[in-house]
């Protein structure tokens, strides 16, 4: 397996390569950012974190019998930083779904990431071990492609494109998409109609016969 390609330039959009004669593309598309921002970077729990120390701060600049104008800019400096943070994180979830291209194929996953340094994963079905799928509100969620182990891909290389706390054995992730559900039909189609020519062609191949196996030393 293909596990990572850096590339500059496209050959064709999310594809570092025109696709092989016979191949064709199932399905593309991307996260959304609103939700990869609440998913995957967390920003509604942290804004609930800053909402707490916030209080936090408030009581206790109470209790010390702080003076109202000392009160309000200390209030205001700690909201400020907490804006400037989830302002940090909701633009890094937009960059990165606006460089992220997932591509579904009769023959493959492809998933095109990386904000700073592109790369790509080839993720031939026949390498998916198993998938499951995460819903979350409304119609989008998580597809998470379980690989065998001799093609771990570290976690630092997929991030945020992997699920999550699956650290010794990395599951890439087509992660916020929408209309999961559909995506998952268009997968698991593709995947089984991949292993059902795989068990096609392996039985058709012929076993030796008994004079062959004779001829080359193999027990009758």
């Amino acid at each position: 397996m293909i596990a990572t390609h850096e590339h500059e330039f496209e050959a064709a959009p999310g594809l570092p390569e025109p696709l092989p004669p016979g191949e064709k593309m199932l399905w593309q598309g991307a996260p959304q950012w609103r939700q990869l921002a609440l998913h995957a970077f967390h920003v509604r729990k942290i804004a609930i974190y800053f909402l707490i120390m916030w209080t936090v701060q408030l009581v206790y600049l109470m209790d010390s019998h702080a003076g109202n104008h000392e009160i309000a800019i200390s209030l205001f400096k700690s909201f400020l930083t907490g804006s400037v943070a989830l302002v940090l994180l909701s633009s890094v979830a937009w960059f990165s779904s606006k460089t992220t291209v997932y591509t579904i194929t009769d023959k493959r996953v492809v998933m095109r990431v990386g904000m700073v340094l592109t790369l790509t994963f080839n993720l031939p079905h026949k390498r998916i071990a198993s998938a499951s799928l995460k819903n979350f509100h409304g119609n989008s969620g998580d597809i998470a492609l379980s690989l065998y182990p001799s093609d771990r891909i570290a976690w630092m290389h997929l991030w945020p494109h992997a699920r999550a706390w699956r650290l010794t054995q990395p599951e890439p992730a087509l992660r916020c998409i929408p209309d999961a559900q559909a995506v998952g039909k268009i997968l698991l189609a593709a995947w089984s109609q991949e292993r059902a020519t795989e068990r096609i062609v392996a039985q058709s191949v012929p076993l030796p016969t008994q004079s062959e196996q004779q001829q080359e030393g193999l027990p009758a």
